[in-house]
């Protein structure tokens, strides 16, 4: 009769599958001693359990995803992960169990950050931050670090996100809104040139790419402010193309569009710029703090700093972010033409020549018809094709992940529901 030296010893036999741990009533692993017994019945138990399913493998009942973020992840990563999950590397444990000081999660985070300043080549007086608080919790961070309550900042709203960055700089400094897109409903970007700044704003504020409008910089303006900066929170673009780090004093962005899980939120700042935060500064909130205990401050997203990482790996097993960038150009420009050449019966309201390579915006000429669009197209396995609530229509997020083969099964959908509707 075998001898049970451990609650965990059937899991031995293969601990790469999680999925061999679970039995017929309860969706959770059981590792308790109970489950390990010399009665019969339990070795009928063990043996029912490794008749399940295998894991999952790639394509395998996966949908085209859409979503604006959390998004698609890619499935080379995603697989990965799932092979790494019960257990690191011979670590002897999953990286949602480590120690964030332990040897094992630095290894890790150091090389998130290594991968990713290779990546966009962030210049070495620059820090690089792995945060919480989504890209939201930037909109106070940014002014509480980088100004008095008295100094006067610029803002250029065009779209909601930046709105919100503004109202949220309101409590802690002066903004003033320099241009604002929402009489042209959010629909283009100022010329750079209109752009009435105040000489002593301490920054000049930008959303690089609007999520939900889905308008994106092309470049990026100049403070006119000799000492001022540029601030551009970057969470639906970030990483999609490469970005002059050295044009920024602060990027920011919410990990959940193109490098991984929600939970993780990135800012990159140049080194200068920390160690004057306002005396009302919570301590979450004070890059100084960050940058001394290199993210490790208190405890931070680990595993979700662990995917970053994948992604980070696999963008640059792509070629790095020319060829991402050339990806992604070739995925939309498919999907725009197709909108441009349906003789109005599809439209997106952007502005050309700022149309956004990530969050494509588009409404039918039909407007009763959005809500069967969605409905078919979700029975063709393309998901989360709806629209914002607060603009309506629908929106395909072609992000990073999105491969080429989602974008033209949606153009082909796209075409036949145009035949069977115009």
């Amino acid at each position: 009769m075998p001898m049970a030296t451990s609650p965990h010893t059937h899991l031995l036999h293969n601990p790469t599958n999680i999925n061999n741990h679970r039995n017929n009533n309860n969706p959770f692993p059981i590792f308790t001693p109970k489950r390990i017994s010399f009665k019969p019945t339990s070795i009928k138990c063990a043996t029912q359990v490794q008749t399940q399913s295998p894991p999952l493998t790639q394509g395998q009942d996966r949908v085209f995803n859409f979503a604006a973020g959390p998004a698609t992840l890619p499935e080379k990563v995603l697989l990965r992960a799932q092979s790494e999950l019960y257990i690191w590397r011979g670590s002897g444990m999953s990286v949602m169990e480590m120690s964030h000081r332990g040897k094992e999660f630095l290894s890790i985070i150091q090389k998130a950050e290594a991968d990713l300043r290779t990546l966009l080549q962030i210049p070495s007086e620059y820090s690089v931050l792995f945060l919480q608080g989504g890209a939201t919790s930037q909109f106070a961070a940014v002014p509480l670090n980088l100004c008095t309550p008295n100094d006067a900042v610029d803002y250029v709203v065009t779209g909601s996100w930046s709105d919100k960055a503004f109202k949220e700089a309101q409590k802690y400094c002066k903004p003033k809104v320099i241009w604002s897109g929402k009489p042209e409903k959010y629909t283009n970007i100022p010329s750079f040139d209109d752009l009435e700044q105040n000489p002593d704003s301490g920054y000049l504020h930008i959303c690089a790419n609007e999520t939900i409008h889905g308008v994106e910089f092309k470049d990026y303006p100049t403070p006119k402010n000799k000492n001022g900066i540029l601030v551009a929170d970057m969470s639906s673009n970030f990483c999609s193309k490469p970005v002059d780090v050295s044009k920024f004093g602060v990027i920011y962005a919410g990990a959940q569009k193109n490098v991984g899980p929600s939970g993780v939120t990135i800012v990159i700042i140049r080194k200068d710029l920390i160690g004057n935060a306002q005396a009302v500064t919570p301590v979450m909130f004070d890059y100084k703090i960050h940058h001394e205990n290199s993210s490790l401050y208190n405890t931070p997203p680990c595993y979700g700093i662990y995917m970053c990482g994948l992604v980070f790996e696999d963008l640059l097993e792509q070629g790095g972010l020319k060829e991402v960038e050339k990806n992604n150009k070739k995925k939309a420009e498919i999907l725009y033409n197709v909108i441009d050449g349906s003789n109005g019966f599809y439209r997106c309201p952007v502005e050309r020549s700022v149309r956004s390579l990530m969050n494509v915006p588009f409404t039918l000429e039909k407007s009763e018809l959005e809500s069967e669009f969605i409905k078919e197209a979700a029975k063709e396995k393309m998901v989360q094709l709806k629209g914002h609530r607060s603009v309506g229509g629908m929106r395909a997020s072609i992000y990073n992940a999105m491969p080429l083969a989602g974008v033209e099964k949606l153009v082909a959908f796209m075409k036949d529901f145009q035949a069977r509707h115009a």
